[in-house]
């Protein structure tokens, strides 16, 4: 399965999309947590998807002051519910790893149990949330270790258009995790279509002038039905411009409001990056367990794969003419 995905993700002319979703909270038992397995899957039996992505979901309190407006439970490993997922839809799984803290030690047995126990193949390893508290293991060293490591791991990383707009250099951390090993990257949810334009100009030029091709850029949208919810992304760190925001609480039915906006950022993207030569593919999660939103994740996935695959789909007719 491993392979079929790296095949998909390095032919730029198709597009790869994925659901995004969470471990069950850490209480859930054997039988209830393969129920819950079973009814995502059946959410997504009309769907043409590449896969899914299982966060490593990490207790974020380091990084701000304010409280978190949804309260954080410990999950199930995220390696459980990826073996689970991969046995029962059959396809890839895309598995993140939050590497902070444990010491490399702790990170070599993950490695050999992640491949050997839980079939694991796909990785993305994210960093502390923080600079902040007892990092065991910083991210640099953790793709040193798997680096060394001798099971060949499909290595993706995070990238936040955010950073790129406070600091400018989020397209040199793209290229030097690169350099360490990774083939791919996942980006935070999109709501501000200019901060990921600026992002993704910048690696794609960067990449044109080393001579490099430019590794499979995987967007992240996500449906947003009420403050609570928009609340929550700003706490994540989740760029959403004011005009955005209030285009969502003012509108009569919030939830619509924020699929027409993800599909407009997602053509202001494709625009600006299609051309650049740059490999999109997409990740649609729900960042709540509202059976609202969840819904209108489903619609939003059908919504921007139909638009990449006929952006896609035009670009190549022009392109044979």
């Amino acid at each position: 399965m491993s392979d079929s995905l790296q095949q998909k993700f390095a032919d730029p002319h198709r597009s790869v999309c994925f659901v995004g979703t969470t471990p069950p909270k850490a209480s859930t038992e054997d039988m209830q947590m393969r129920e819950i397995a079973e009814r995502l899957l059946a959410r997504l039996d009309t769907l043409e998807y590449d896969g899914l992505i299982v966060y490593d979901i990490q207790d974020e309190s380091s990084r701000i002051d304010t409280p978190r407006p949804f309260p954080y439970m410990e999950t199930r490993d995220p390696r459980e519910y990826s073996q689970l997922l991969h046995s029962l839809s059959q396809r890839p799984i895309i598995t993140y790893k939050s590497v902070a803290q444990k010491n490399k030690a702790d990170f070599d047995a993950w490695l050999e149990e992640a491949w050997n126990e839980f079939g694991l193949r796909n990785l993305v390893l994210v960093g502390s949330p923080s600079s902040e508290g007892d990092i065991k293991l910083p991210l640099n060293d953790a793709y040193a270790a798997l680096q060394s490591h001798d099971k060949p791991f499909h290595l993706g990383g995070v990238t936040i258009a955010e950073r790129h707009a406070v600091k400018g250099n989020e397209h040199q951390r793209l290229i030097s995790k690169t350099d360490k090993g990774c083939e791919f990257f996942v980006s935070q949810a999109v709501y501000n279509a200019q901060a990921t334009i600026d992002l993704l100009t910048s690696y794609a030029r960067s990449c044109k002038e080393s001579g490099q091709t430019p590794k499979r850029v995987v967007l992240t949208f996500t449906p947003c039905g009420s403050a609570k919810t928009l609340e929550f992304m700003q706490w994540l760190g989740i760029s959403v411009p004011e005009a955005t925001r209030y285009r969502i609480l003012d509108a009569e039915k919030p939830l619509a409001e924020s699929i027409r906006i993800c599909q407009n950022n997602l053509n202001q993207i494709l625009d600006a990056c299609l051309p650049l030569g740059l490999p999109i593919g997409l990740n649609i999660e729900s960042l709540t367990n509202r059976k609202a939103e969840i819904d209108a994740s489903i619609h939003l996935y059908q919504l921007l794969k139909a638009t990449l695959d006929l952006r896609l789909a035009e670009r190549k007719l022009a392109s044979s003419e």
